[in-house]
């Protein structure tokens, strides 16, 4: 077989779409994750340049079928090298969730859904993934967010969660690093996506755009040419890092 072998979660839209485009188009076999897309995921798997792509199906937040999402993924896919954990979520219901205005039921229901798959759903795909990647070694890139930085305040959970991602994502760049497998993290602001659409069309839009110097938000592309280059040969020595991707929207020290 040619290429690497890439998994990809949440990749039937938005960044994981242009991320599993991104491998697809340097050769590498991908395999396309999706909850509950299978159509989008099917239509991209057959749009992708190259061959030998697949498409695998988990729900992140059920433990047993993250491990054998990448397990199925590393057999079809005969091996796996790259794992992008991709997939995220402000909370099932996707709705806002401030200390005041949120009743203690939602509030709790709101942190575990955002956390069984922004923290759980990923810890649980590097876990499995790295059983794969022992004895070849392999690379490992969260996709975090700028609010792990700068917080959420109407999504509390999120910002939590992408902290903790990043934490974890550290953790384990120490840890795997004896078997060669580098661990990194992008973070980026606004991107243009499904999943941000909605914001950017509102009367919010232009000011959301307005944090940027750049006067815009950061296109799909982008994010996955940072998560390319992390995944590559190149990288190994960024193992550890997190880039920061948001037109200087925000800047920390």
């Amino acid at each position: 077989m040619t290429g690497r072998a890439i998994l990809v979660t949440g990749s039937s839209r938005g960044i994981g779409r242009a991320v599993a485009t991104r491998f697809a188009a340097s050769g590498d076999r991908v395999a396309i994750h999706h909850r509950d897309s299978a159509e989008l995921a099917e239509e991209l798997a057959a749009e992708l340049p190259g061959s030998g792509h697949v498409v695998v199906r988990a729900d992140l937040a059920d433990p047993v079928a993250v491990r054998t999402m990448v397990d199925a993924a590393a057999d079809r896919l005969g091996g796996l090298d790259v794992l992008v954990n991709n997939a995220g979520a402000y909370g099932r219901a996707d709705a806002p969730h401030p200390v005041f205005g949120t009743g203690y039921d939602q509030w709790q229901a709101m942190w575990r859904d955002t956390f069984d798959v922004n923290l759980f759903g990923a810890a649980n795909a590097a876990w499995a993934a790295a059983q794969h990647m022992r004895e070849r070694g392999g690379r490992i890139v969260n996709v975090s967010s700028r609010g792990a930085f700068r917080g959420e305040p109407q999504q509390p959970a999120y910002g939590a969660s992408k902290a903790a991602l990043n934490s974890m994502a550290q953790s384990l760049a120490v840890a795997l690093a004896p078997y060669g497998i580098a661990v990194a993290c992008v973070a980026p602001g606004f991107v243009e996506t499904d999943m941000t659409n909605e914001h950017l069309k509102s009367e919010r839009g232009e000011s959301i755009r307005a944090q940027s110097p750049f006067g815009r938000v950061a296109r799909p592309e982008e994010i996955a040419g940072a998560v390319h280059w992390l995944a590559s040969s190149e990288a190994e020595w960024a193992s550890g890092t997190i880039i920061d991707l948001n037109g200087a929207s925000y800047l920390r020290t």
